[in-house]
């Protein structure tokens, strides 16, 4: 027998639908050199980077100052159990040496803030991105049960890991 399949959609079109989802990244690129006031990375040909600011550049800020300021991440890291109360320096070095890494040739990607919460710590980012590699390298170094739960209407996604005493 043959099974009906539903509607498809062309991987191409998958991506255009993609493309817009994250409000604090405009559809449409600026056309001259962009300097952001609050970090001081350069947009230049068609993407962010660490540079000096080219002489009439345009001034604002980019999309992760825009979230910084707003006080609206796009991924939230939840770090609990009795090895990460052991090991929190190691485990939020690692953190820390991810943001480290990605923001080299990433502007965009950064650690908003690490809070204590209940039980643990929570780490906010700029990014989906970023929370992903994060928990990847996590899950990596350390072992450990880890959760991602992402909502694409949002553009969001929550990690959790957590990992018991040897």
């Amino acid at each position: 027998m043959r099974r009906e399949r539903g509607p498809y959609r062309y991987r191409r079109m998958q991506m255009l639908e993609g493309a817009s989802d994250d409000a604090y990244r405009p559809g449409v690129k600026p056309r001259g050199a962009v300097h952001c006031t609050g970090c001081g990375a350069v947009f230049r040909k068609g993407r962010w980077i660490w540079a000096a600011a080219p002489a009439g550049a345009e001034k604002r800020r980019c999309p992760a100052c825009l979230r910084i300021a707003e006080g609206s991440p796009a991924g939230y890291i939840s770090m609990t159990g009795a090895f990460f109360s052991a090991h929190r320096d190691e485990v939020l070095g690692r953190v820390r040496h991810c943001e480290q890494r990605e923001k080299t040739t990433h502007p965009l990607e950064r650690i908003m803030a690490i809070d204590a919460a209940k039980g643990g710590v929570l780490v906010t980012t700029t990014s989906v991105h970023l929370a992903r590699r994060i928990a990847h390298a996590l899950e990596s170094s350390f072992k450990g049960a880890l959760s991602l739960s992402y909502n694409h209407q949002d553009n969001l996604l929550r990690v959790r890991w957590s990992r018991a005493a040897d």
